[in-house]
């Protein structure tokens, strides 16, 4: 399949599963992360070849600190390894990166690495890839009710599109589809205004076996779906003719 009618324009992403992945292979979480990190790759590849304009991944979020400084450790020296190894690629599929979240809390080494990438590819404009670092989807809220109180924004002047404004996610679209992996059904403080009206797609399918075939199969799923915004499904069809 070489091309999706149809696809998403934002599509999100929960990457759940590694470490189950890796015990029941009996590997270590290590390599767990490792095989999540080149699933991510091909994710990101068959996105940009489909046409999709904005991916998001739910890559590190401020629970996982409680995780074992070890496992915290690999997990940003992969991501360090990643950006290093995939910036000319990145460059030569035009995809732009963007952090969602704090990057003034990672390590130093991930953050250099990041803020070279962000720079390198700000002019990259066929795809836009999120990685979600260091992320709260309530902090993110709350974080633009303190801007928002800092401008002296009156109660009156503030609707959607002023607090949209405020988000990390400024600027892109709303997410038409979220998908989670390895049979879990929730959000996990993810995006948490954003996902107002997406599509939710879960799979038992662990993060590392989540490959281009796997994505297809979830884009075919959404391409089945009416989405209505609240509509009844007569005033749907009434606006497409």
């Amino acid at each position: 399949m070489s091309e999706v009618a149809g696809v998403p324009r934002h599509i999100a992403i929960i990457m759940d599963g590694n470490g189950r992945w890796a015990k029941a292979r009996g590997l270590s979480r290590g390599e767990g992360h490792r095989a999540g990190t080149r699933a991510a790759k091909a994710v990101i590849t068959r996105c940009r070849e489909l046409g999709v304009s904005h991916l998001t991944l739910y890559t590190f979020s401020r629970e996982n600190w409680s995780r074992p400084k070890d496992e915290v450790g690999l997990i940003f020296d992969l991501l360090v390894q990643y950006l290093k190894g995939e910036l000319q690629n990145m460059l030569d599929q035009d995809i732009r990166l963007r952090i969602l979240g704090e990057p003034e809390g990672l390590p130093l080494a991930a953050r250099k690495a990041l803020a070279y990438v962000l720079e390198k590819t700000a002019g990259c404009r066929s795809m836009t890839l999120n990685l979600a670092l260091n992320y709260s989807g309530r902090e993110e809220i709350l974080r633009a009710c303190r801007a928002l109180l800092a401008k002296g924004v009156k109660p009156e002047g503030l609707d959607e599109a002023a607090f949209a404004a405020e988000l990390y996610t400024a600027g892109q679209p709303d997410p038409d589809l979220i998908i989670r992996t390895s049979g879990e059904l929730r959000l996990s403080n993810y995006l948490l205004f954003q996902a107002a009206y997406a599509e939710f797609y879960f799979t038992e399918t662990r993060w590392p076996d989540f490959g281009p075939d796997e994505l297809d199969r979830a884009l075919a799923d959404f391409q089945g779906r009416q989405r209505r915004f609240g509509k009844t499904g007569d005033q749907v069809r009434g606006a497409g003719g």
